[in-house]
């Protein structure tokens, strides 16, 4: 029986073991807030990230990866239904429960015949449903030693460092807790990168001796992007010394002092000596410095970029023991793994930390595929993709039917080494969340494939933005109303109504 005529056929009509050798297991490692320039395969600037490489080496790497929504919940509802915030109903992380009881790619992916686990960060307030086993953290989860729900409700604290306990959970459930004789599909999700940035203590001191390169745009004045100019997420006048830099003073309490606290009062009397120990004089250091002004800046940045750095190594670290074991136990010829975030992450860009805006840095996410035996793509894919692709892809890979209510389009011919002659040239986005932390405004926008990209800022606000990325790739130069684009304006505005109208977002009427 070949591929074709297997998949053909319904699950139940095939005995588990021969849907075990012929359907592709699938590994779905998402993290959180990790952008690409901050994973070398992409961007070699900053860090070297070996084990996340591999991934792309061994398989494919998308140059056109987007999100529908750059927040984290709103971007794993998409993710899990194929369809825009707008349609799953979890548009922000403020007021936004994520409705269990709706069609989801793992429930469709259990009627395919496929076991299903989630493992680590879920993040959408109600209970996972759709999965065979579970095992998340509450909420945004703790690095140090951290606390784990069971399906059964109760919870447990675990010793160690969370993104170490979130892989030995997966390897633990793929080696002793699963049916070997079906396909599985695991969602392996990680907290990092996410904010505050707590490294594992033994990579306290990496990269300690690196000066990062401060990004040419660091000091944007936001001339002609009011959105821009009104958030609250710089790293100058909005990072938090205490939370976002650990620099302690008895002295000094900001608002987020007491939650900094928390999450390093996790730690064994013995792991927190050795903890202050590393920060205590650092803060004894900076107080001696007595900076101010750019220099008080630029500081932070660096003890920012740094501490993200060691969370990020070890996610690397981790991700090369996932695949390691893959490798081991015979699995990796027959498993896709995929890797993603849940949006991109300014590093410094715009003197920005944080995500949201539909500008490039937080707009892309990384995305990586090690394609198994059977799927002949290599190399880059320069398809414009978005996160509620997966869930049709993954669909599509189990051959199961994809339902015509999803809104995304399925990777698999893309990674079957075609390129459909009429693949989207346009992507649509829409982020909500405000007011709220960082205070970015609501906005909805188009983005084309010739570089091209039109933003609406509105609610308490009316404003337009036009890139050309051929031009201005980092979008400072606002093009909406000036002479000689109204050409492209009208395309766009065209295009926008175009897809807002095709997703049904109720904005646009």
């Amino acid at each position: 029986m070949n591929k074709k005529s297997l998949l053909l056929l319904t699950p139940a009509l095939l005995p588990a073991s021969m849907l075990a050798q012929q359907r592709y297991n699938i590994v779905y490692i998402m993290t959180d807030d990790h952008t690409a320039q901050m994973m070398s395969c992409y961007d070699d600037t900053h860090v070297s990230t070996p084990n996340l490489d591999r991934i792309a080496a061994d398989g494919v790497k998308f140059v056109n990866s987007y999100v529908a929504n750059s927040l984290s919940g709103p971007s794993r509802a998409c993710m899990l239904t194929g369809k825009h915030s707008h349609k799953n109903g979890f548009t922000n992380n403020e007021h936004g429960v994520f409705d269990g009881s709706q069609q989801t790619m793992p429930k469709l992916m259990q009627q395919a015949g496929y076991q299903t686990a989630l493992i680590g960060k879920w993040h959408l307030v109600s209970t996972p449903t759709g999965f065979d086993y579970w095992n998340i953290i509450p909420g945004q989860g703790d690095y140090y030693n951290p606390d784990f729900i069971q399906m059964d409700g109760s919870r447990t604290r675990e010793s160690g460092y969370l993104t170490n306990i979130i892989t030995d959970k997966a390897i633990d459930w793929l080696e002793n807790k699963r049916d070997k004789e079906k396909p599985f599909i695991l969602f392996l999700h990680h907290k990092a990168c996410h904010r505050c940035w707590l490294p594992e203590l033994k990579y306290l001191s990496e990269y300690e001796d690196k000066n990062f390169t401060l990004p040419e745009n660091f000091y944007d004045n936001y001339e002609g992007r009011q959105a821009a100019a009104a958030q609250e997420m710089e790293v100058v006048r909005d990072m938090d010394m205490t939370y976002d830099v650990h620099l302690m003073d008895a002295n000094v309490k900001t608002r987020l002092t007491d939650g900094y606290l928390s999450m390093i009062g996790r730690l064994s009397s013995a792991e927190r000596a050795k903890y202050d120990q590393f920060y205590d004089s650092l803060a004894i250091d900076f107080r001696a410095k007595r900076l101010s002004g750019k220099a008080l800046g630029e500081y932070k940045f660096q003890r920012y970029m740094r501490d993200y750095a060691k969370v990020l190594k070890s996610l690397d670290d981790n991700v090369g023991r996932t695949l390691d074991y893959l490798k081991k136990a015979g699995l990796l010829e027959n498993t896709l793994v995929v890797y993603t975030s849940d949006q991109g992450f300014y590093m410094g860009e715009h003197g920005w930390f944080d995500k949201r805006f539909m500008y490039e840095e937080s707009f892309s996410t990384p995305l990586v595929m090690r394609l198994p035996d059977g799927l002949k793509a290599r190399g880059e894919i320069k398809e414009m993709v978005q996160n509620i692709d997966y869930a049709p892809t993954f669909l599509d890979i189990a051959g199961a039917e994809i339902p015509a209510d999803i809104q995304g389009e399925s990777l698999l011919p893309l990674l079957e080494g075609k390129h459909p002659k009429n693949w989207r040239k346009s992507l649509y986005y829409h982020f909500y969340e405000y007011p709220a932390e960082h205070m970015v405004k609501r906005h909805y926008g188009v983005r084309s494939s010739d570089g091209w990209k039109l933003i609406h800022f509105y609610d308490d606000i009316d404003a337009w933005e036009l890139y050309d990325l051929n031009t201005d790739p980092k979008e400072m130069n606002n093009l909406y109303g000036k002479p000689g684009y109204e050409k492209v304006t009208k395309r766009m505005m065209k295009e926008l109504r175009r897809l807002q109208k095709q997703y049904d977002d109720p904005i646009e009427k």
